[in-house]
């Protein structure tokens, strides 16, 4: 952790969040959660029946209710599924449309640099975590493929800071967002949605 991670740490506990912001302690118990998260610690094998509810119902949420879970078996393909991502498809341009909607809703009662502070602090905390748990998944594989770990990590940290804005907006647990950090809890990696396909390794 650098100088300047602490610093944001220093300057979050500083608040009286409890008091000022109850939506924002929320935010800062789910870093304990995403510390509990088993990060890719099932990628590759079958879907269970509760991951494909909740693959379903992000795409449902998401605007996609003809879409459908595919999953991917081995790294390989995941890197194929990865290559054909197109980060201006429908899909994207939904999460991006969600995200800024998010913001624009709590700025409303959250002040702007104190919303900051609090995502800056959880995507530093998800990072350092989950660089981990990607590194301890490239080993138990035999992988070491760099621009892969990092679209890993970064996928997933992005998840994290998705899910707490939905936490600090005071958004339901169906929302998209919420959902597809659930799709993460259970251990797998939702790689993108290609076409109606979300392919999850």
């Amino acid at each position: 952790m650098t100088d300047n991670d602490t610093s944001t740490e220093d300057d979050f506990e500083d608040f009286d969040v409890g008091k000022e912001y109850p939506t924002l302690m929320m935010v800062a118990r789910f870093a304990s959660l995403i510390k509990s998260t088993n990060w890719f610690h099932h990628i590759g094998e079958a879907l269970n029946a509760g991951t494909i509810k909740t693959a379903r119902s992000y795409l449902d949420a998401l605007g996609f209710p003809e879409g459908y879970p595919a999953e991917v078996p081995d790294w390989q393909d995941a890197i194929s599924c990865l290559e054909t991502n197109d980060w201006n498809s429908p899909s994207w341009e939904a999460e991006e449309q969600l995200a800024a909607s998010l913001i624009t809703d709590t700025l409303e009662f959250i002040e702007e640099d104190v919303l900051e502070v609090a995502l800056t602090n959880i995507t530093s905390q998800a990072s350092d975590h989950i660089t981990n748990a990607v590194e301890e998944a490239s080993i138990r594989w035999g992988v070491d493929d760099e621009e892969l770990l990092r679209a890993a990590i970064g996928q997933a940290v992005q998840t994290c800071y998705q899910a707490a804005l939905v936490i600090a907006s005071g958004e339901e647990d169906e929302h998209p967002f919420a959902l597809k950090f659930k799709l993460y809890e259970s251990g797998h990696w939702p790689l993108g949605i290609a076409g109606n396909t979300l392919n999850i390794f």
